[in-house]
Order: structure tokens, then sequence, then C-alpha cells
């Protein structure tokens, strides 16, 4: 009989380990854009929408403004992206893509398909992984 506490018996485990192996299988490809893992989640959110605060980008990336903010310093001192306070409201920061954050995109398109591929898992696998991450993250965050 078994108490439970096994690696094998974990669900933790492979979350954290097929985490840092995802993590280190983007590496390569990120370094040759001049990203990090957590720069090119930012950029992906502005990609999707330039112009976000950096309320708007926490929320979307489920990070607070103490991890996102040193992200966001660095992605302006390399050049991809500018931090503008708001007109309409001088406590807002809006995060705004440089030309060379949106020149990025085109060499950043074929990474989803390349990672696709390197996960070894079929569209429907993938489709339902992500439904099942999403429904544990959701449950594990309600409050």
């Amino acid at each position: 009989m078994t108490d439970g506490l096994t690696l094998d018996e974990q669900l933790c485990f492979p979350l954290y380990a097929a985490s840092r192996a995802m993590t280190a299988a983007y590496r390569p490809k990120l370094e040759q854009l001049g990203l990090t893992y957590p720069q090119y989640l930012v950029m992906l959110a502005l990609w999707e929408r330039d112009g976000r605060s950096v309320g708007e980008l926490g929320t979307a990336l489920e990070l607070d403004s103490g991890t996102l903010s040193p992200l966001l310093k660095r992605l302006e001192a390399t050049g991809f992206v500018q931090r503008r306070r708001a007109a309409d409201d001088e406590r807002r920061v809006d995060i705004m893509l440089t030309e060379h954050g949106r020149a990025v995109r085109a060499a950043a398109c074929a990474i989803p398909t390349e990672m696709a591929q390197a996960a070894g898992l079929t569209g429907d696998e993938a489709v339902a992984l992500r439904t099942l991450l999403r429904k544990l993250t959701d449950s594990l965050t309600e409050k």
C-alpha cells in the first residue's frame, strides 16, 4: 500500500517537468529573436493587441506588476517596446510595440508550428491538453 508520496503519484511533478522541458525547447528559438520565454509571452500579448496598459498585460499574463515591470523595462531597453503614460490618465502606463517589436513578429511566426511538432501531440491532443490545463488553473485560482 502507498501513502501517495511518490513522484509518480503526483500531479505537480509532471506539470513541473513538462513546464521546464517546454521552456528549454523554446530557448534556442527565442534566443535567435533576442527574447527570453517570459518576454516572448509579453510580446505574444502585444502582437495580439498592441497598446495594452501594464495592468491589462498583467491580467492577460497572470503576472503581478512586480514581476511584469522588470520584463517591460528590459523589453524597452532592447528596443522591442515603448512605455508611455496614458494621456487621459497619468497613473496608467501603456505599452506600445516599436517598429522593431512589430518586425520580430514575422520571425516568430514559425515558432508555434515548430513547437507543436516538437511536443509530439496531435492537434486534438493539444486542444484537449490546453483545455485541461486551463481547467486546472481556473480551479486552483478560484477564490
